[in-house]
C-alpha cells in the first residue's frame, strides 16, 4: 500500500519528463543527432519560468518565456554545429557548459524557491496531494493537467511533422544526402530542428519547477540520460504495437512513467539514492541490450540450398 500511495507522484513525474523525452526524440530519432543541449535548456526552462513568476508575470507568460529561452539554446547549439562546423555533440556540450553561467545569471543564485501560496501554478505537488485527499477537485490534479500538455504537444507535432516544412525537418534526419539533392535547405532544418527540441525540454523544466516548488541550477544534470531512457523503454517496449508518428510520440512520454515507476519502486525497496545514476545507467543498458538479446535467443533461419542460399 506504501508503494501503491507513491505511484501517483511518480506518474506525475514520468509525464513530465516524458515532454523533455519527446524533445530528445525529436534530435536523437527524427533529425539523428546526439544533442547534449538538454541538461541545460532544462534548467533554463526552470529558472526562467521561476524568475518570471517572482517578478509578477502570470503563469502563461512565464511558460512562454521559458519556451522561447528553450528555443533559443536550441538556436545556439545549431549555430554552433551549422555555421561553426562543430560536431553535433561538442556543439552542444559547449551550450550545456554556456548555460550554467546562464542559468546561474538568470536565478541571481543556485537555487531559487516558488511559494505555492504566494502564486497560481498550473501543477504542485501539493495540489497532487489535496486532490487525493479529495481537498481539491480533479481537474486541480497535476496528472490530469500534465496529460492534457502532452496530448497538446503530441497533437501540434503530429500537425507540423505532416507539414512540407515538417516533411523536410524529417528527410534531413533520415538521408542527409538525398535531402539535399531534392533542394531542402538541410542547415535550416538542423538548427530548427534542434530549437523546437530545446524549446519542448525547457516547456518539461517549466513544469517540473513549479511540481517540485524550486528552480536549481543542477535540476538538469543527467536530463538527457532520462530522456534516452524515456526513448528506448517506450521503443522496446510499445514499438511493435505503436506504428503511427504521434502513437510514437505516446510511446516515449509512457516509457518515461515506466522509468519513474522502477524508480519508485527501487526507493521503495530501501536502496540507497545515492545510488539512483548507477540504477539509471543500468536501466538504460538493460532496454537497450533487449534487442540485442532478443536476436540472439530467436532461432536462426535456415539458409536456402546450393546456388540460392550464397547467392
Amino acid at each position: 500500500m506504501e508503494l501503491f500511495s507513491q505511484m501517483p507522484g511518480a506518474v506525475t513525474q514520468g509525464l513530465i519528463w516524458g515532454i523533455m523525452a519527446i524533445g530528445v526524440y525529436i534530435t536523437y530519432k527524427v533529425l539523428d543527432i546526439a544533442d547534449l543541449t538538454v541538461d541545460g535548456s532544462f534548467a533554463t526552462g526552470g529558472a526562467v519560468c521561476v524568475m518570471a513568476l517572482l517578478q509578477g508575470y502570470g503563469i502563461g507568460t512565464a511558460m512562454l518565456l521559458a519556451f522561447f529561452a528553450g528555443l533559443l539554446t536550441g538556436f545556439v547549439t545549431g549555430a554552433f554545429h551549422v555555421h561553426f562546423g562543430i560536431s553535433p555533440i561538442l556543439a552542444g556540450i559547449l551550450t550545456q557548459l554556456a548555460l550554467w553561467s546562464v542559468n546561474l545569471a538568470i536565478m541571481g543564485k543556485a537555487n531559487q524557491a516558488l511559494n505555492v501560496n504566494n502564486y497560481k501554478l498550473l501543477v504542485s505537488l501539493r495540489y497532487l496531494q489535496e486532490t487525493l485527499n479529495g481537498q481539491k477537485p480533479f481537474y486541480w490534479s497535476p496528472i490530469l493537467v500534465v496529460a492534457v500538455f502532452v496530448a497538446a504537444i503530441i497533437g501540434v507535432l503530429y500537425w507540423f511533422f505532416g507539414t512540407e516544412l515538417g516533411s523536410c525537418v524529417r528527410a534531413t534526419g533520415a538521408n542527409l544526402n538525398m535531402a539535399r539533392a531534392q533542394g531542402i535547405n538541410t542547415d535550416f532544418n538542423k538548427i530548427l530542428g534542434l530549437m523546437l527540441s530545446n524549446g519542448i525540454v525547457a516547456l518539461s523544466g517549466a513544469l517540473l519547477s513549479q511540481y517540485q516548488g524550486f528552480a536549481d541550477i543542477n535540476m538538469g544534470r543527467g536530463a538527457i540520460v532520462i530522456g534516452l531512457a524515456a526513448v528506448i523503454i517506450g521503443e522496446v517496449l510499445f514499438g511493435k504495437i505503436f506504428k503511427n508518428f504521434a502513437l510514437l510520440l505516446l510511446a516515449v512520454v509512457l516509457g518515461a512513467v515506466v522509468y519513474f515507476a522502477v524508480i519508485q519502486t527501487v526507493l521503495w525497496l530501501k536502496l540507497d539514492p545515492n545510488y539512483l545514476k548507477l540504477l539509471s545507467a543500468l536501466v538504460v543498458a538493460v532496454f537497450l541490450g533487449l534487442p540485442h538479446w532478443k536476436g540472439k535467443m530467436s532461432p536462426t533461419k535456415k539458409k536456402g540450398k546450393g546456388g540460392r542460399g550464397n547467392a
